[in-house]
């Protein structure tokens, strides 16, 4: 293991995981920890019983997590991520009735599962806008060529209308594109809650109407697990 050094505190370094403070936190006695590094080593700690600042040795409140990493009900340490209620759980919240059938993942893997899933599902709707971008612009040409022929735009609203159906998509996708990658990015116990909601988050309506094909796989998409 590597040892932790006390200089390390003033360039700004996790004593842990010896790189630069993530989502850093501050222990009762004053040391600056990682926010996952220190979740981790309380969760090895908490066999023993005693949580103490790995630095110093001094005891330490599991409060210093944050409120994300308390339990609201029991006043523990979060523990579990049920994915059916979608709720953080303690060790008490884990043999209630409610939460008995539920699937459960530690907080650990569930970050790292939620987060594959938000950046798998942007790199798929990126790929999707630049369909329907192509699709902008083979309408576009098909529209100019009509435009020769008949003279006017207001002779054509269907195509018209296509094309601003088509813009609309790109748009709303590219912002969905946009949430999905800064969730992923910033992702801890405090928003992991909201990523399963991120993830359902529906295609724009008229998409169907626009692209069959691409509705159709953007739908199954959104039900991948």
């Amino acid at each position: 293991m590597i040892p932790l050094h006390k200089d390390n505190q003033e360039e700004g370094v996790c004593p842990i995981c010896q790189e630069s403070l993530k989502e850093a936190v501050s222990t009762n006695c004053g040391h600056l920890f990682c926010r996952v590094c220190l979740t981790q080593h309380v969760e090895k700690a908490s066999a023993s019983g005693v949580f103490c600042c790995p630095l110093c040795r001094k005891p330490c409140s599991e409060e210093v997590l944050g409120t994300g990493y308390i339990c609201p009900n029991h006043q523990k340490r979060v523990c579990r991520f049920c994915e059916e209620s979608r709720l953080l759980l303690c060790v008490e919240c884990l043999v209630s009735p409610e939460h008995v059938s539920h699937h459960e993942l530690t907080i650990e893997n569930a970050l790292s599962h939620y987060k594959e899933r938000l950046n798998r599902r942007s790199r798929k709707l990126r790929k999707d806008i630049v369909e329907l971008q192509r699709l902008t612009a083979q309408e576009e040409k098909k529209l100019q060529a009509l435009q020769q022929w008949l003279g006017q735009l207001e002779a054509m609203p269907a195509e018209v209308a296509r094309i601003l159906d088509i813009s609309r998509a790109v748009t709303q996708l590219s912002s969905l594109v946009i949430d999905l990658e800064r969730t992923a990015k910033e992702l801890d116990t405090n928003t992991l809650k909201n990523a399963g909601d991120l993830l359902n988050r529906s295609t724009p309506q008229k998409l169907e109407i626009i692209y069959p094909q691409l509705e159709k796989r953007v739908n199954e998409l959104l039900l991948q697990p």
